[in-house]
């Protein structure tokens, strides 16, 4: 499949420069090195994902998170020597840092922006793939993207698609192209999970909702475990870079992680956890 991406020497010059403004604005919350010493003494990770969010993380049949980013995290607590413990809070407090040590690490396809960059630190990119609209199977009056304009459109709350479709996401930075807006203003529709938004546009046309934004990987998900439930719009709306993501400040962390993850890169973990979640690899 093709994807719209990014340079991964332009995302980084991205988040250089959100770390150093953000850095300038805020205080350090950890000091240096406090987290691996946590992680290391409790001999325990604890991760956040996002609780329904399949292929990336979801409940499965033997009621246990599941999916890329967990398996993602398994293999980054194996490195440590450490077990994982999963937690799913809310997007939006996730997103409003000051953890406080009640989570280590975010491996929760975050998208890094502006705003966030304030309050978190975007440690390494671990994935691409772009976000699209998509609508029920039986919806003939979406056909490009242009058509959602005044529409009903699902989202997570809180999440980087609500800011997107409020026309409030910045993903500036140098060798990265300014988002595009297709559309008008839209109806939105905030969840508690998009896997709320998907069961309502699951529906049929136009009954609750009358489209989801979403990862195209999530979404490509839906169509080929519900067929003929579900089609994509249009084009891609924008490239989507994900990080991992950590509380402000324990640089020593976030050098332990760039390396687990530039490891599990070169030999080639993270390429095997992609083609068994998604049948591609997502992670160069």
């Amino acid at each position: 499949m093709s994807f719209l991406s990014l340079p991964v020497g332009g995302v980084k010059r991205i988040l250089a420069g959100m770390v150093a403004a953000s850095l300038l604005q805020l205080p350090n919350v950890v000091h240096a090195g406090e987290t691996l010493d946590r992680v290391l003494a409790k001999k325990t990770m604890v991760v956040v994902v996002e609780p329904g969010y399949p292929p990336f993380s979801f409940v499965n049949g033997q009621n246990q998170m599941d999916g890329f980013d967990v398996d993602v995290a398994k293999a980054v607590a194996g490195r440590l020597g450490v077990t994982l413990r999963v937690d799913t809070p809310s997007c939006e407090i996730v997103n409003g840092g000051n953890w406080a040590g009640r989570w280590d690490v975010c491996i929760c396809s975050m998208t890094p922006d502006q705003r966030k960059a304030k309050v978190l630190d975007f440690v390494v990119p671990y994935y691409q793939s772009p976000v699209v609209v998509v609508t029920a199977a039986s919806n003939k009056t979406l056909q490009s993207t242009r058509d959602v304009t005044g529409r009903r459109i699902g989202v997570e709350h809180g999440s980087t698609y609500e800011r997107y479709l409020q026309h409030d996401l910045d993903l500036s930075g140098p060798g990265v192209p300014k988002i595009a807006y297709p559309f008008g203003r839209v109806r939105i529709v905030p969840y508690g999970s998009e896997d709320l938004a998907y069961q309502d546009l699951a529906m049929g046309a136009g009954k609750r909702l009358d489209a989801v934004v979403s990862n195209r990987s999530t979404a490509k998900y839906r169509m080929d475990t519900a067929p003929g439930k579900f089609r994509i719009v249009g084009q891609p709306l924008y490239a989507e870079p994900n990080w991992i993501a950590v509380d402000k400040g324990d640089q020593e962390w976030q050098q332990k992680i760039r390396v687990i993850i530039g490891d599990l890169k070169a030999d080639g973990t993270l390429a095997r956890i992609s083609l068994k979640w998604l049948g591609e690899d997502i992670t160069r």
